[in-house]
């Protein structure tokens, strides 16, 4: 009996130890202020004590810490300082890896903040043991939801130690935001990793079975009579470029080289204790490196990664996924960052020897980025953006002329939410706006106006395990009714299918609305079920890729996943994940498009490698875009699979091995890729990426011909056997964290042979073969000096033909971006970039590695020498 009352006792303590919130009381520095050295010696340090008591969060959650760890806070007027001892019983073994800001690599420590005590927001200060700093900010309760975007201006200092390190830290009040009240309390998390065991501690213990991140801090008390600080910052530029290139005789615009000196400035003004003003004028990002190569051989718009600084910084606050994860539509965005200074859309019609000068790209004016969030629970973010008319410069034996190519644009998206109940009810809203002064009558493409509104909600529900979201969106664009019908006509929405019943085209129209949304409902969190079920519309008419991100309209899809992991280690595994899932989907005019489902496994083993699979089961589909404006037709299904394998990433040498592939009637793939990465010491980090892809397609949407001789319409495709290879190399040397130097390059070869050209003649026929038919011999010649195919295939009319430009391709490019960067004050930053890319292309399909390689690095290289100096200005 007394065994188990002890039992029970037991049992009720560690409950109670594990669901308390602990609690911080800082002091107020009334002396001699810490010198930020790592040593804390001031007497200040002395007022408050330390504390600790650190649980492990991963491997063994709810565990105590292998490694003690201490902090102490204190504050000022305008600073909030830090004291942190990691002792570590295996002083030499501390990991200290050197990277760029952001890195998080080796052991480290790290702050949490919630200064706004929403339960919602944390403002994360890190730093590892090499001294590199990871700073961001974490957003809806999640931990996964962490913007690094954000560079706030602070100070740290770690030192090495007998029993550990040390960090201090210092970090002006003007970085944080909070209201102004008499008495704060903050949300405070205080986290530390060991790498070489891979630990991951919290000083408030947060139990793998909870839901959500921030509202589990424990609280920072103790913070009197603060005054919320103003920020006012500003940050002018310069740029120097120098271009060399092939040159072209006789073209004005090919000289061989050409030199450029430009001048902008970026600024950062805090409006209010809640609000910051950003803005940039005459930005310049030529550091960012290159988008990856790729050959698209679909209708629909490739997505890019943003990778610019400004549009970066703060971009949870302006995204509205419509999907929101419920699958199928997973990029659709009511703002898509990469539409604002995007390359022109329309070329000029040229005559005789004219030559033609186009901007890479549309001049950002200037952009102002309003956010922040209220003390009343109001987050707010407004974006504000006007690019320059792109105009093409005409050159005619030296007489020039002038044609805009992208008209002067206005950008404006506003996003507002509002947290309820504790924060476990969030409302919320976007606007977006794009307006239009088009001047060229023949970019009749382009909407003048376009308008896109959203509302969302979310519901969480028994301490946040389950929730109820919702996202709707409503899209308005005008123009003229070439532009409206061009909309009806296009990829999106395929208006013309002569089998689509329920759509209907209207050549008079100079407007076009639609919506889309999505409904889900979550089991959420750590625990070890989880799942999700949503339903997902796309009206046929809704549109958003003026400013933001559109892949398909016309669609409703049905999804549900379940997942099971296991987060402690049992066995000779450390954590293991399984999942399944299954959707349908339909068009507006009730017709069942796509069925399928997937199961997925991972494994981590207590060594730390890791290895996955899964498999995917496609049923028969209806294709209502392949014949791009065609009827729609049944694609057999299929099976894809992957699988990867990869080694401990503490580790020097890593490696990651994987596959994927599909199998099925129309069409077969394989892809193989490797990643190598290498750490010779703490400061230097070599990568290498190869893959190649294999790709065989029975339909492969060619074009569509109307023949004279019998007004026929031909879908004609072909079978493609494609083969890519690429390969890239990333070079990171950090030689402090403020000064570091990378490479990047990537080489890339596509090649596609087509074969059996056939056309499409009932494309829902029961047997797939009867829905095309392949030419014969007979039936289709090739001219190999046109690189043309005739196609005779009207036997009332045998001499009649059409004709088909060879379609086979063999595609190179090299991408390469060296940048030294040294931030040589805090927030002061010179840049010294060197970037190179080769283009080549060729009317042949075959596919030969060496020889392609040879031929890409033949190609006249197009070189591009960049310096940019910019200081930061405390106002």
């Amino acid at each position: 009996m007394r065994k188990c009352s002890l039992f029970f006792l037991f049992v009720l303590t560690t409950f109670v130890v594990f669901s308390q919130t602990k609690s911080y009381n800082t002091q107020r520095i009334t002396g001699e202020l810490p010198l930020i050295d790592g040593f804390f010696e001031e007497a200040a340090w002395e007022s408050v004590p330390w504390a600790g008591d650190f649980t492990q969060f991963e491997p063994q959650n709810g565990e105590k810490a292998s490694e003690k760890t201490e902090f102490k806070i204190l504050y000022t007027d305008t600073y909030l300082y830090m004291a942190v001892k990691a002792y570590d019983s295996e002083a030499d073994k501390i990991e200290r890896r050197m990277s760029r800001r952001d890195g998080w690599e080796g052991d480290a420590i790290g702050l949490q903040l919630d200064s706004y005590d929403d339960k919602r927001t944390a403002f994360v200060f890190a730093v590892s043991a090499a001294g590199v700093k990871t700073d961001g900010i974490m957003t809806n309760d999640n931990s996964d939801n962490f913007d690094d975007s954000w560079d706030p201006i602070w100070t740290v200092k770690t030192r090495i130690t007998a029993d550990g390190w040390t960090a201090e830290i210092k970090i002006p009040l003007t970085q944080l935001r909070f209201a102004k009240k008499d008495k704060q309390i903050w949300g405070l998390e205080v986290i530390r990793y060991i790498f070489r065991k891979n630990e991951f501690s919290l000083w408030q213990h947060v139990s793998d079975d909870e839901s959500g991140w921030v509202h589990n801090f424990g609280k920072l008390q103790g913070l009197n009579n603060l005054t919320p600080q103003f920020e006012a910052t500003l940050s002018p530029y310069t740029v120097a470029k120098a271009e060399r290139y092939e040159e072209e005789e006789g073209n004005p615009y090919q000289t061989g080289s050409s030199k450029k000196v430009s001048f902008g400035v970026d600024g950062k003004v805090g409006l209010t204790s809640d609000l910051t003003l950003d803005f940039t004028i005459n930005p310049d990002f030529g550091q960012v490196e290159a988008d990856p190569s790729e050959v698209n051989l679909t209708a629909f718009e490739t997505f890019f990664q943003e990778k610019r600084p400004f549009f970066i910084e703060g971009k949870n606050i302006t995204n509205f996924n419509i999907t929101d994860g419920g699958g199928g539509f997973g990029r659709d965005n009511l703002f898509y960052s990469r539409r604002i200074g995007r390359s022109p859309r329309h070329y000029p019609n040229t005559q005789g020897d004219e030559y033609v000068d186009i901007p890479s790209n549309t001049t950002i004016l200037e952009s102002f980025k309003l956010t922040g969030k209220t003390k009343n629970g109001w987050s707010i973010g407004l974006i504000e953006s006007f690019t320059a008319a792109g105009n093409a410069e005409i050159d005619n034996q030296g007489e020039k002329r002038y044609e805009e190519v992208e008209p002067f644009t206005n950008y404006f998206i506003g996003s507002l939410q509002k947290d309820m109940n504790e924060g476990n009810t969030i409302m919320g809203a976007m606007i977006t706006s794009t307006n239009r002064k088009n001047k060229n009558e023949n970019i009749d493409f382009l909407h003048d106006n376009a308008y896109t509104m959203g509302l969302s909600f979310l519901q969480y529900f028994k301490d946040k395990k389950y929730s109820l979201s919702g996202k709707l969106a409503y899209s308005y664009v005008e123009g003229d009714s070439a532009t409206i019908l061009n909309d009806q006509n296009s990829h999106l929405r395929y208006f013309q299918r002569p089998d689509a019943e329920y759509l209907s085209m209207d050549s008079t129209l100079t407007s076009l609305n639609g919506t889309g949304g999505t409904i889900k409902f979550d089991r959420l969190g750590s625990s070890k079920l989880r799942y999700m079920t949503s339903l997902t519309w796309r009206t046929p008419g809704f549109d958003l890729n003026d400013v933001g991100y559109l892949r398909s309209a016309d669609r409703i899809m049905f999804m549900a996943w379940a997942g099971y992991r296991i987060t402690k280690p049992f066995s000779i595994f450390r954590s293991a994940n399984f999942s399944l899932a299954e959707w349908s989907g339909w068009d507006f005019g009730g017709t069942n498009i796509f069925n399928g489902g997937n199961l997925n496994i991972n494994l981590q083993f207590k060594n730390q490698w890791n290895i996955g699979g899964g498999i995917n089961f496609d049923l028969e589909n209806v294709d209502n875009q392949k014949l791009r404006g065609g009827t729609s037709i049944l694609i057999p299904g299929g099976i894809s699979n992957w699988a990867f394998i990869s080694t401990d990433n503490r580790k020097k040498l890593k490696l990651s091995t994987g596959m994927s592939g599909y199998q099925g009637k129309n069409s077969q793939s394989s892809n193989f890729w490797a990643s190598l990465s290498y750490r010779p010491n703490n400061r230097l980090r070599l990568s290498l990426n190869p893959s190649i892809n294999f790709n065989r397609t029975q339909l492969q949407y060619v074009g569509t011909e109307t023949t004279y001789y019998n007004d026929e319409t031909n879908y004609l495709f072909a079978s493609i056997q494609q083969k890519t290879f690429a390969l890239t190399l990333r070079i990171d040397l950090s030689i402090t964290p403020d000064l570091s130097i990378q490479y990047y390059g990537q080489a890339f070869v596509s090649a596609g042979k087509y074969s059996d050209f056939k056309k499409i003649t009932d494309p829902h026929a029961d047997v797939y073969e009867d829905r095309f038919h392949v030419f014969t011999e007979n039936e289709i010649q090739y001219n190999s000096d046109d690189e043309v195919y005739k196609v005779f295939d009207n036997p009332a009319a045998p001499d009649s033909y059409y004709s088909i430009s060879s379609p086979d391709f063999n595609f190179k490019q090299f991408h390469s971006n060296l940048v030294v960067r040294w931030e040589y004050l805090p927030s002061s930053v010179l840049y010294l970039v060197w970037s190179q890319s080769r283009t080549g292309f060729s009317n042949e399909g075959d596919f030969a590695l060496q020889q392609n390689y040879v031929d890409l690095f033949s190609v006249e290289p197009h070189d591009v020498f960049l310096l940019k100096f910019s200081y930061l200005f405390q106002l």
